[in-house]
């Protein structure tokens, strides 16, 4: 048999919380814990899908005005539109004075790639800083689409388990003009820590003053706090400074609806007569990579978002969510003191969002491993995955594992 034009193809290094998923599946140990998937799951452990969604599906089943056409390139209006509103506030000043053009994307993900391709292929810039650490897509993302410097801002300081405010202030303070500055927009994706207002002023200024390009990701709103106003916080603020700026709007964690890949992109433009211009562009980035958004999703968030009824039912479905989180936080902190584990966990509570940054090593995170508890090498957990019933089960195993592998700073 002749060789395959493949033969030179090597195994790229798995995805690893897609690989701890697996590890978790093939697990049958009765003590198993998946503390590495980034989705909600309920106090039994299980994806909820939420009622409110589920009361759209059936209300858009039955609509027999709905159809498969293709949607416009931009995506569904009504969806862009809600969305949008959603992020910034319905009576903020760049909408209302027409600053503002939106884009359905593929999650946020696919809002991250779609304002790279266009920042890279229509604006030619090619530096982009992201945090150190970030969600581990982003700097994929950006180089995907064809940024060759990428490169790091502080931000996690490892001895406080807090912000390094000053490290990221130097590191912006220093990047040259037009570099693309990726913040997250709430609940840091993995530290869980984010900036006081004051800082984000700071930040902002800074920004302004440097000339650089701001490219928020806000993949929580809602989901970390629990109030959507105040999860918008920052997005609403840099919209207010007179920025051109991007914003990556996610709906896969605030709604659940994580496989209907479900994203929108805001353009925010100081001159609202360029958004043409930019609106043709960005159709032609969208053409050759999607060509045509997926109608599910959107049309489930603008059914909701569009009823006042089922508005209100979602952000009641919000609130159980992010309490939930809140609640196994200090639940496992209270465990952990209970024990007398070494070190200072108090930064559990003081993170918030779906993830904590534990601070734990990687040979910490292995002996959990063995004890059947996934986790990202990083010490990255996801606290969905924890319950009333194996969050004993979890800090006693924490607290073995500093024990037989200590560090100096713990």
């Amino acid at each position: 048999m002749a060789d395959s034009v493949f033969k030179n193809v090597d195994s790229a290094p798995p995805i690893q919380v897609f690989q701890l998923t697996k590890l978790f599946t093939d697990s049958t140990d009765p003590k198993k814990v998946n503390l590495g998937v980034g989705a909600y799951r309920t106090e039994e452990g299980k994806p909820w899908v939420l009622p409110v969604v589920h009361t759209a599906e059936l209300q858009m089943a039955n609509d027999l005005t709905l159809n498969h056409e293709y949607l416009p390139v931009a995506g569904l209006p009504d969806f862009r539109i809600a969305a949008t509103q959603l992020l910034l506030g319905s009576n903020h000043t760049v909408i209302a004075e027409n600053k503002v053009e939106s884009f359905q994307a593929l999650g946020g993900t696919g809002a991250l790639r779609l304002g790279a391709a266009f920042l890279k292929n229509v604006m030619n810039f090619n530096v982009v800083y992201v945090s150190d650490p970030t969600w581990e897509n982003h700097k994929g993302v950006f180089q995907a689409a064809g940024f060759s410097d990428v490169r790091l801002y502080r931000y996690w300081d490892s001895e406080s388990r807090g912000l390094n405010f000053r490290g990221m202030c130097e590191d912006l303070s220093n990047a040259p003009e037009n570099a693309v500055i990726i913040l997250h927009g709430v609940a840091h994706n993995p530290t869980g820590i984010d900036p006081t207002k004051e800082q984000w002023e700071a930040i902002a200024n800074i920004c302004k003053e440097k000339k650089l390009f701001v490219f928020l990701d806000c993949a929580y709103q809602g989901f970390a706090s629990g109030n959507l106003d105040e999860d918008g916080w920052a997005s609403r603020y840099f919209a207010d400074q007179d920025l051109d700026l991007f914003v990556a709007q996610s709906f896969s964690k605030n709604f659940g609806l994580y496989n209907e890949r479900t994203g929108n992109l805001v353009v925010i433009s100081r001159d609202p007569k360029k958004l043409t211009e930019v609106r043709s562009q960005m159709e032609i980035q969208i053409r050759i990579m999607w060509s045509n958004p997926p109608n599910h999703g959107a049309r489930i968030v603008t059914t909701v978002l569009k009823n006042s009824a089922y508005f209100e039912e979602w952000k009641g479905q919000i609130l159980i969510m992010a309490d939930r989180i809140k609640k196994m936080r200090q639940e496992l902190l209270d465990n952990l003191k209970k024990l007398g584990t070494p070190g200072n966990w108090d930064h559990i509570t003081k993170q918030i969002g779906m993830f904590s940054y534990t601070g734990l090593t990687e040979k910490q995170v292995e002996y959990l491993k063995s004890k059947s508890i996934y986790l990202l090498s990083s010490g990255r957990i996801s606290m969905c995955g924890l319950t009333s019933k194996n969050v004993e089960y979890v800090a006693k195993t924490i607290d073995e594992a500093i024990r037989a592998y200590p560090r100096s700073v713990l």
